[in-house]
């Protein structure tokens, strides 16, 4: 009876030491045992979305304090701060009503290491603001409705924060610069974004990509990658997906949610978007940080700095439409572009160019024997005609690596079955496309694989 009264007496003290703990840290049962990301997210998370900022609607003082927040993080860190201390860098829209809403960008950077590169720049950006507050009538009393936005998008600004204090910690393994930039008024047609590229950031022409973190948090309803269907962001993350990690994000065709990465689309800058997708807490008070789900935060924390550190690391920046390459002629008459078809030309079915080239070049490619000798790889880029008949002619290079690659790539190509023809206002078109072709050899043997290895 002893030894069970002394067990019970130690867990009793162990009970009253965890509980003691708590009450001088602040933290949960749960947060004693928290890794040191998982710790930091929640911390984020909790200050970002607490009451004290309301809502961080566009313009307000809740806005300001949610800048100030990540401008002492990135000087914590001693990440350069590119906008003006003490709460960004503002910029004004005017209203229908004739009034002026000021809100901010809070821009942090990174540079990169490679003499050649470090004038070419990866953009990492997350929404900023949320919807605020509202006044409502309940039983005749007014009463103060918060929209915290845990998952949006406290969750996205924690997990740029905590990208960028890694970064900063491996600066010395990324080529090109990487920026940290939380967008002001993303509510407000992406007027941060708008304002970042064409008034603000004056090197807007040497962003070789930009990554959109927003709302991430939910991790349990899945992770996803959304590009806008680019062949290059495509074939990174398929790159990735291949290699080991603890979470991969699922490649969406259909975009979740409307972003700041629209703002670099209309530049022709290639952009993903990372999200969890919807949730059904989405702009209503009752998205607070206990929603999230912290571990798997952590989890895609590490997905994302891996894919921005390969991003960073290409030696050639991802195209937005491959068909507009630099000194590429336009399209001939009655050729359209496949970007502004109405009908996209389909291969099996799948208007995907990924379907032609997994099913059909990749599966008859061969790596000519002296680019495997003499090591040369590389992305040659064919374009072709899909004609209203469906065959596809007019083949050629427009940016090639060697005869022997350009060569195999423009035989392939041009033996393609039939497709299924484009279309433009109800009729079918020519339809002018262009697509990378992989050549790859592996250091061991040099042994030629062709794409991306799944």
């Amino acid at each position: 009876m002893k030894i069970f009264r002394f067990i019970a007496v130690t867990l009793t003290w162990l009970s009253v030491t965890v509980a003691s703990a708590q009450i001088r840290t602040g933290h949960t049962y749960e947060e004693l045992y928290d890794s040191e990301t998982t710790s930091a997210f929640k911390t984020h998370v909790r200050e970002i979305s607490s009451a004290m900022f309301e809502g961080r609607k566009a313009g307000s003082e809740g806005e300001k304090l949610a800048a100030e927040y990540l401008e002492d993080f990135f000087k914590s860190y001693d990440i350069d701060l590119l906008s003006p201390a003490g709460g960004g860098e503002l910029f004004g829209i005017s209203k229908e009503n004739g009034d002026t809403l000021t809100s901010r960008n809070v821009i942090g950077f990174v540079p990169g290491y490679d003499k050649e590169l470090r004038d070419k720049y990866i953009v990492v950006g997350a929404r900023l603001d949320n919807l605020g507050t509202m006044t409502m009538t309940v039983d005749g009393q007014p009463y103060e409705k918060i929209f915290y936005g845990a998952n949006g998008n406290a969750s996205g600004l924690a997990m740029m924060m905590e990208l960028a204090r890694m970064v900063k910690t491996n600066s010395v393994l990324f080529r090109r610069s990487v920026l940290f930039v939380a967008f002001g008024a993303s509510s407000e047609t992406y007027a941060g974004a708008w304002y970042f590229l064409n008034r603000s950031f004056a090197a807007a022409d040497n962003i070789d990509a930009m990554i959109n973190l927003d709302m991430l948090g939910t991790g349990y309803t899945g992770f996803y990658a959304y590009t806008s269907s680019n062949a290059d962001l495509n074939a990174l993350i398929r790159t990735l997906s291949g290699e080991l990690h603890p979470v991969k994000p699922e490649i969406i065709a259909a975009e979740p949610y409307p972003s700041d990465h629209r703002a670099f689309y209309a530049k022709d800058i290639p952009s993903v978007m990372f999200t969890t997708g919807k949730y059904a807490e989405h702009n209503t008070e009752r998205d607070t940080q206990s929603i999230l789900d912290y571990e798997m935060m952590e989890r895609e924390l590490e997905y994302i700095y891996n894919f921005t550190l390969a991003l960073a690391n290409l030696p050639d920046a991802p195209l937005f439409h491959p068909d507009r390459l630099p000194g590429k002629q336009p399209a001939a008459e009655g050729v359209v572009s496949y970007y502004d078809c109405d009908v996209k030309p389909a291969f099996l079915n799948s208007t995907d160019p990924r379907k032609f080239l997994e099913q059909w070049v990749y599966q008859y490619l061969k790596y000519p024997a002296e680019a495997v000798r003499d090591g040369v790889q590389g992305r040659v880029m064919v374009e072709f005609v899909v004609n209203k008949d469906g065959k596809v002619s007019d083949v050629k290079v427009v940016k090639g690596v060697s005869e022997e690659l350009d060569a195999e790539a423009v035989k392939v190509v041009a033996a393609s079955p039939k497709w299924k023809p484009a279309k433009l206002n109800g009729q079918k078109v020519r339809c002018s496309m262009t697509i990378p072709v992989e050549f790859r050899l592996e250091k061991k043997g040099r042994k030629p694989s062709f794409g991306i290895k799944k």
